[in-house]
């Protein structure tokens, strides 16, 4: 796994962060060091996935970047056939994720659309999934892409949603923001890395609180909501359709 230094060196000027060849590269060793229980929340989306699969229905994951929650999807399920969309905006995540599928044992039905969220029409879905990438999405766009999921999904179909969250309370807020710093430092980024990667992230990451998430997924018509698994200022989310 190759160590992310993309903000390693002091840069004159921090770009936006972009999920481009540097970052695919590097994404792996980015997410472990830097989302708390990645491991455990995309295992348990497995599992959950193969618990709420409707047999002849389509998944979405939504943001699947290189493939880690796909191909567990693919291995909870391969004794079945399987119909899943796997999108992303980034086409180095999906140039990767293409050539992880080439080296499947079987050959699965996965559509690999490098393409933004807004644009993808939902139909015959009985799984949704959606982690740290509803954050990236405009705040504007955020309402009408859930009830699009909401009205392409079958009964009984489930929303699986992981963001990172800020809290209403700035009390609770700074504690977690204080929490998730010690989190990466523990993980071996330096105050620089940390410093240059928040510039980068400011007004292209835009988190919501729990309780918009929550709001927002009630709206759209889910009527049963949890939080199943929240570190700090990081939360995974289950809505299922009646």
């Amino acid at each position: 796994m190759e160590k992310d230094k993309v903000f390693a060196d002091k840069k004159l000027r921090v770009n936006p962060f972009e999920f481009n060849e540097e970052v695919a590269g590097v994404f792996d060793d980015m997410l472990n060091r830097s989302v708390p229980f990645y491991a455990e929340t995309i295992q348990r989306q497995s599992q959950l996935t193969a618990k709420y699969y409707q047999e002849g229905s389509r998944i979405y994951d939504l943001g699947c970047s290189h493939g880690n929650l796909g191909m567990l999807i693919l291995n909870q399920l391969k004794e079945g056939t399987v119909s899943m969309v796997a999108v992303d905006s980034s086409k180095p995540m999906i140039e990767k994720y293409s050539k992880r599928l080439e080296k499947h044992d079987n050959t699965p039905q996965v559509d690999l659309v490098c393409g933004l969220l807004e644009d993808i029409q939902i139909k015959n879905a009985s799984v949704v999934l959606i982690n740290l990438t509803l954050q990236f999405l405009d705040t504007g766009k955020r309402d009408d892409l859930i009830k699009k999921i909401y009205q392409g999904m079958n009964s009984n179909g489930i929303l699986l949603l992981t963001e990172k969250t800020i809290h209403a309370s700035k009390v609770l807020d700074d504690l977690q923001t204080k929490f998730y710093k010690t989190f990466k430092v523990e993980n071996g980024y330096s105050q620089l890395e940390i410093s240059q990667k928040r510039d980068a992230l400011d007004k292209v990451l835009i988190p919501d609180t729990i309780e918009t998430h929550k709001n927002r997924i009630l709206n759209a018509g889910f009527t049963t909501f949890d939080v199943w698994l929240k570190w700090f200022n990081f939360a995974s989310m289950i809505a299922i359709k009646k």
